[in-house]
């Protein structure tokens, strides 16, 4: 069994995101803002506002908000498809948010922050339970998010739809195994 919480309080540091990892998340964002086209809206957000949060970030918004950030930014990549003439500035530039946000999911479910140990969360206990099937889902996500922005680099729509495609079987496969199912 995966409890060493037993003192009933996650320990601080599993908790709190390190001043290390927020510096390097507030540097991830801070670069993929650099992309950001002259079309606000076409990039998506990314919380930036965690740029500017306290090191000791709650982990369980932290992890949130990342995926929040990988979900908007998938949804502007597939409308930018929809659409006769992609703007494949807006597509990179969410392909990078969401390849630097994969990245990040690793660290952003330490022990002690499931369901089992009190977290409000729609993770499952699963990824605890099964660390090796959870760590070879987040390797599927990394893959397919460096193929999503290779994809955005050759600027052509067949090869970025197929990314999505890949992409998207990444998150599903990841969903339902490790989350909890949407009502």
């Amino acid at each position: 069994m995966r409890h060493l919480c037993q003192t009933g309080e996650p320990p601080m540091a599993l908790t709190r995101i390190s001043a290390t990892s927020f510096a390097a998340l507030a540097m991830t964002l801070s670069l993929a803002a650099c992309g950001e086209t002259a079309d606000d809206t076409a990039v998506a957000d990314t919380e930036t506002e965690m740029a500017a949060a306290p090191a000791d970030m709650d982990i369980l918004k932290v992890r949130h908000d990342n995926f929040e950030g990988i979900g908007d930014a998938f949804k502007v990549i597939r409308g930018e498809l929809e659409k006769g003439s992609p703007d494949f500035d807006a597509i990179q530039a969410n392909a990078r948010i969401i390849a630097d946000n994969a990245v990040l999911i690793p660290e952003h479910f330490p022990e002690c922050t499931g369901p089992a140990d009190g977290a409000d969360t729609e993770a499952l206990d699963t990824i605890w339970e099964k660390p090796e099937e959870f760590s070879a889902a987040t390797e599927r996500m990394l893959g397919a998010s460096r193929t999503m922005l290779a994809a955005a680099d050759s600027r052509d729509a067949a090869t970025v739809q197929a990314a999505v495609k890949e992409l998207g079987g990444a998150c599903k496969n990841c969903h339902d195994q490790f989350r909890e199912k949407e009502d």
